[in-house]
């Protein structure tokens, strides 16, 4: 029997192991991709792992009080709302489109016309997540139309003691409602939100209005748990309800003279009874957080988000030649770069695209041909609105078939590629031994 010297092994090797990626299907690439050498990937969401609920938390953040029960998952919509392409969980982005910029690293995303609606691109539009401080966007909807801006409000203890970031609203002090609202949005003030959810009847009340008020604009992925976007049970947005609320803000003047504010002055107050001897606090600058606003030219404005859930989470507009256009970002990182860069590179991205090219639309509320067409139910439609989670989402915590199946053909698959590195093992082996043996 001939015995191969020298590269007969690896050839041997080689043969076997090409066999078994042609039967698992895996690609038999000898060098690795770039995407093995990058600090960061992309989440793939092309399999919807976010169709029906938020990723799992990593904190006891969305752990009911005592006597209450997590509200189940916001239901899906039996069609998806802005069209059929945004049915889908990947990239979508429009045909003959260059390709998409490097660096992005948001889970999900949404690039949208601010004046016509049209939906340039985006990933997981509908995949549900976690908004952090952007839901004070949608806060900002309701306070704006209820409250008075001239209205002078106390600050409190409750809103001093505020978790997460405060603005510094102190007992005592006294502040006009378009103070707390540039507080709120320039400062992601959850202090600010606590004194503005107040005068609207309390958390619970203001929670229920931001909520009638997402559904009101088509936004079916939405359920606010809190008014600040601290995290809460059933909390839950999408980059398209994002992309709702920032496109109906940007009509109200305030909203879009607020967020284009870079800085103010604001109010100091009173020693603190709670602190002995404490003296009286003076007024203070205060700028806003949105960096998109100092470093893009054309830069609107926008609103920053972040929880330990949620991730860096990022919405802003700007304009060029006319042309408005807004981003969402869910569940990014500061890696490669910070969330507003990334919003720079597909705002640069969006504004190279042809005005004719989209991928969807936003629904507008006002307009009931509009929600017919993108699977809003209208006003004069039946007060039953039949909603269904897709087939092959099942039940949180429980498997499909299909999921099943594919775990079984998986393990088969495995199965035979170690059998076969093993045997390759043991071919080399004895090919080298025997080699020896003759030398």
């Amino acid at each position: 029997m001939k015995i191969f010297r020298g590269a007969a092994p690896a050839f041997v090797a080689a043969a076997l192991v090409a066999g078994m990626l042609a039967l698992t299907g895996a690609p038999a690439a000898a060098e690795p991709t770039a995407a093995t050498s990058t600090p960061f990937s992309t989440p793939n969401t092309d399999s919807c792992p976010n169709r029906m609920v938020p990723p799992k938390p990593i904190d006891s953040s969305e752990v009911p009080s005592p006597g209450q029960t997590s509200p189940s998952p916001v239901p899906v919509p039996d069609k998806p709302v802005g069209g059929e392409e945004l049915g889908g969980c990947g990239v979508i982005t429009p045909a003959g489109a260059p390709p998409l910029p490097a660096d992005i690293s948001a889970t999900a995303w949404a690039l949208f016309d601010l004046d016509s609606g049209q939906i340039l691109g985006t990933k997981d539009p509908h995949g549900r997540y976690r908004p952090a401080s952007c839901i004070k966007i949608l806060l900002s909807l309701v306070a704006l139309r209820e409250l008075d801006m001239n209205t002078v409000v106390t600050g409190t203890t409750a809103d001093a003691d505020m978790d997460g970031t405060r603005v510094g609203i102190g007992p005592g002090g006294k502040y006009t409602n378009d103070q707390l609202m540039h507080a709120l949005l320039m400062a992601s003030g959850n202090d600010a939100a606590h004194a503005i959810a107040a005068q609207l009847g309390g958390d619970a009340a203001t929670v229920a209005k931001m909520n009638a008020e997402a559904k009101q604009l088509g936004a079916l992925d939405t359920r606010a748990a809190t008014p600040s976007g601290l995290d809460g049970p059933g909390m839950s947005v999408s980059a398209y309800d994002m992309a709702l609320f920032f496109r109906a803000a940007m009509k109200i003047p305030k909203f879009a003279e607020i967020i284009h504010t870079e800085q103010i002055q604001f109010p100091g107050y009173p020693p603190d009874p709670r602190i002995p001897g404490d003296k009286p606090h003076p007024g203070f600058p205060i700028g806003n957080d949105n960096h998109l606003l100092y470093n893009y030219d054309g830069a609107l404005g926008g609103k920053t988000g972040y929880t330990d859930d949620a991730r860096q989470t990022f919405v802003a507009g700007a304009e060029r030649n006319g042309r408005r256009l807004g981003i969402v970002l869910l569940k990014a990182d500061v890696l490669p770069i910070r969330p507003w860069e990334q919003a720079a590179r597909l705002l640069d991205w969006g504004f190279s695209l042809p005005s004719k090219d989209s991928v969807g639309q936003l629904v507008d509320p006002n307009s009931s041909d509009s929600a017919e067409t993108a699977g809003v139910p209208t006003p004069e439609a039946s007060g039953d609105v039949t909603l269904a989670a897709p087939a092959q989402n099942s039940a949180p915590g429980s498997t499909s078939h299909a999921e099943s199946d594919l775990d079984k053909v998986g393990g088969v698959k495995a199965l035979v590629v170690i059998g076969g590195i093993i045997v390759v093992a043991l071919l080399i082996g004895w090919a080298w031994r025997s080699a020896s043996r003759r030398s």
